[in-house]
């Protein structure tokens, strides 16, 4: 399979950042916390392979209820971010995120396509990243669920890169159930990143490819392989 892509859309976490260390265990403390009940991440990944919970505070919300937990979404939410940015915004799991695609690789990329992002992060977790990372001038457009109406599942991120232009010039490349259908649902072709061998693609591999994804990569780095 070879694609020539005119603007490459990326998905962040589990994409172009490993979100184990940071999103995922914020996650788990979270619902742990509130219901101390013992969860793990097969668990987590079943919450994900449902649509409609690209949001991990509502993902988070959700599973804190399921459990019996009587804590409303602000109640949650508000514990998910004190860990996730630490107390007074240091020393939290947020810095326990890696990024995937090296900057020679996005280099290389650039001279190929547009470079663009469609994150269901809101913009502060957006800045915060790409300005730890270094990797902001190498976009040129980020679509944070700030900057959209509605959030994926629905195509709004996906259009408002696209600007009128033809889907079909444009790649998405994504990890999860809500970013196969935001890419179906703005007819751009819809690449799935799934870790070899992982809970991830145990689970969602053969839904991802059900819902239209060309195919499914092993790591981000792969993609190449593809232009």
């Amino acid at each position: 399979m070879k694609l020539h892509p005119e603007v490459i859309v990326f998905d962040v976490d589990g994409v172009l950042v490993d979100t184990r260390g940071s999103f995922q265990r914020t996650t788990l403390e979270t619902v742990k916390f509130f219901t101390r009940k013992k969860v793990t991440a097969r668990e987590l990944h079943q919450w994900k392979n449902k649509p409609g919970y690209n949001d991990d505070w509502k993902l988070s919300t959700a599973w804190v209820q399921s459990l019996g937990g009587k804590f409303s979404y602000d109640e949650v939410k508000a514990k998910f971010v004190e860990l996730y940015w630490g107390a007074n915004g240091k020393g939290g799991y947020v810095d326990g995120e890696k990024w995937l695609l090296p900057i020679p690789a996005l280099k290389r990329l650039k001279k190929k396509a547009e470079l663009a992002i469609f994150t269901g992060r809101v913009g502060r977790e957006m800045e915060y990243t790409m300005e730890r990372m270094k990797v902001s001038p190498l976009f040129d457009k980020i679509v944070t669920a700030d900057d959209v109406k509605n959030g994926k599942p629905a195509p709004d991120g996906l259009i408002k890169i696209l600007d009128g232009r033809d889907p079909q010039v444009a790649l998405y490349l994504g990890d999860n159930v809500d970013d196969a259908n935001a890419g179906k649902a703005a007819r751009v072709p819809f690449v799935g990143v799934l870790p070899r061998n992982s809970e991830e693609r145990r689970q969602r591999g053969a839904t991802l490819k059900k819902l239209g994804a060309l195919t499914i990569i092993g790591h981000i780095n792969e993609l190449r392989k593809l232009l």
